[in-house]
């Protein structure tokens, strides 16, 4: 276990002991197998390719007086032309690293080798007449400092860098961010800064509340997943110190001012904003509640089928970003306003798609008409009828699963949030750990799934841990269940609870005579998948399901009647 070293912090004015842990010493970085972070040896030198300059670790005192370091790519000879910073803690030039580097999904002759891990590349932007930034924040790489990860700090620290972009002889004083995942992230605190001379951002794919979505998913702890992706983030000193949270999770299971100084302001982002959220991606219910939750007016959202990367990198979305980047940053008026609100594909079976980018005025949907599908323990069915008898049934809580399903008489396509109510009892235990997908089988019920590098997708999901069931009367609506993380609630022998299921938001279409099935394990199931999730889950006994009559357990989801119907035509 590494050693933890503890600063006390006042937030919200509460007293909170903060862990840290040393960072990774830069020459070990390449001994540890996995992960993300690599460190370049400090080089500061300029150099031209391709008719673009690179202003290569160049230094940017904060206000405190810490130096961090970027690498700054622009067009030779070019002035007066905005610039797109790139913010994370993986370090600036993944591609230096001795052993394989490579994007999962993308060919590596499709990146160039100034680009960031998830971020934009030099290369392509360039051309078009931008520079791009990659920046080490504090206490990354040879950056000074001890590592924020998340929050006020990095936020500030940020805003601070953009300014610093902004007055560079070569900039027209416009400055955006992009990338995806973690830079994604950090764009929503950054922008909640306000900065002046931020004039857009590109959150593609990012949580943003981080206990709730990425910690401790439905209450269950994920520490060893979160172990592994901060486990190789270097610094230039053996004494460097990076936030561990991770170990803050265990000290602090409940919200607190810690995590909620992780939540970004969105009500104070006010630049304009493309967002894109993957429904193959943990991420994809943080974008979508960002997206919702933002003040800006002027916001797009893109809701699509495909990973993250491959989605990214592709020739198609770096020319739509292209678009976006080419109004608020330079001003030119190309139609970008006429571009929907919302876009969104609605996914069929395997890499099959009903509809790509549909436009629609928002999300979720203003014609959504929400409907339940009441359990039915006995059948192990769903419909549309609740029943009126009480029945039961139970699984292995370790190895066991249930699974409701229900036929469809009529075309059904389900877009929107949905949300899982169950009535539930512990046999021989005081907790469960529940593990939700909804999933689609064909006429004959074998399983459809959507592909993903051609892997199966298990389907919509949701997690819950029961004794965490509490929800959040500020932030729970009947559509969304939010768990209010700050109590804990154990289940006494035989006794039944009624629990709010949260699904991630998701876009499928069932056609007539296809089933839905709702599956319901102690466990997460999947086919072998290059992330090592895992959640630290406390399971024994049985898991038992209650249906009918005062327990009325059900799946609510989101059915988008068509846009025109004439006669047998349809229209969506």
């Amino acid at each position: 276990m590494a050693e933890q070293i503890i600063r006390k912090r006042v937030i919200e004015g509460e007293e909170i002991d903060v862990i840290y842990r040393h960072s990774v010493p830069l020459e070990d970085i390449n001994t540890i197998p996995g992960g993300w972070g690599y460190y370049s040896p400090m080089n500061q030198r300029t150099y031209e390719e391709n008719g673009i300059i690179c202003e290569q670790d160049v230094a940017i005192t904060l206000s405190d007086g810490v130096t961090i370091y970027a690498d700054i790519y622009r067009p030779v000879g070019a002035t007066n032309i905005p610039c797109i910073m790139a913010w994370s803690i993986y370090g600036k030039r993944p591609h230096d690293m001795p052993r394989p580097w490579a994007t999962y999904g993308v060919p590596a002759e499709a990146i160039s080798d100034g680009t960031k891990f998830e971020g934009p590349d030099p290369y392509y932007w360039c051309h078009y007449g931008y520079a791009v930034a990659n920046v080490d924040p504090r206490g990354c790489g040879h950056s000074e400092g001890e590592m924020p990860i998340w929050g006020d700090t990095e936020a500030k620290d940020g805003a601070e860098v953009i300014e610093w972009l902004a007055a560079c002889e070569w900039c027209n004083g416009k400055v955006g961010m992009a990338g995806n995942s973690m830079l994604a992230m950090m764009q929503w605190y950054i922008a909640a800064e306000q900065p002046p001379h931020l004039a857009a951002i590109a959150p593609w794919e990012g949580c943003s509340d981080i206990l709730r979505e990425f910690m401790c998913e439905g209450g269950i702890p994920a520490i060893g997943f979160n172990t592994f992706v901060y486990k190789d983030l270097g610094s230039e000193s053996p004494e460097g110190l990076m936030e561990d949270i991770p170990a803050m999770a265990v000290k602090y299971p409940d919200m607190n001012p810690y995590w909620r100084s992780k939540i970004a302001k969105f009500e104070k982002i006010e630049v304009p904003a493309y967002i894109a959220a993957g429904m193959s991606h943990l991420h994809m219910r943080g974008t979508i509640n960002a997206y919702r939750k933002m003040a800006s007016k002027q916001k797009w959202l893109r809701i699509h089928r495909e990973f993250e990367w491959p989605d990214a990198y592709s020739y198609e979305m770096k020319e739509d970003l292209r678009k976006f980047f080419d109004r608020y940053l330079k001003g030119i008026y190309n139609g970008w306003e006429l571009t929907p609100k919302v876009r969104l594909d609605v996914m069929d079976a395997y890499d099959c798609d009903i509809q790509k980018q549909r436009p629609e005025a928002d999300f979720p949907i203003p014609r959504t008409v929400y409907k339940k599908l009441y359990l039915d323990a006995n059948k192990k069915s769903l419909s549309y009828d609740a029943s009126f008898e009480h029945t039961r049934t139970s699984y292995d809580a370790e190895t066991g699963e249930v699974c409701f399903d229900i036929t469809f008489e009529e075309d059904t396509e389900i877009t929107g949030l949905m949300k899982l109510r169950l009535w539930v009892e512990a046999e021989g235990h005081d907790d469960m750990d529940m593990f939700i997908t909804v999933q689609k089988l064909d006429e004959k019920g074998n399983f459809l799934p959507t592909w993903v590098f051609g892997e199966r997708h298990p389907g919509a999901w949701g997690k819950m841990r029961v004794s965490r069931r509490h929800q959040d009367p500020e932030l729970a609506t009947d559509i969304q269940p939010v768990q209010s993380m700050t109590k804990t609630e154990k289940l006494a022998p035989g006794e039944i609870v009624p629990v709010d299921i949260e699904i991630y938001p998701y876009s499928r279409f069932w056609h007539k005579g296809q089933q839905l099935r709702v599956r319901v394990a102690g466990r997460y199931i999947r086919d072998p998948w290059f992330e090592p999730f895992s959640w630290d889950t406390d399971n024994k006994g049985q898991h038992v399901i209650h249906t009918g009559g005062t327990y009325d357990s059900y799946l609510q989801i989101p059915v988008i009647p068509p846009k025109y119907k004439a006669g047998e035509y349809v229209y969506r």
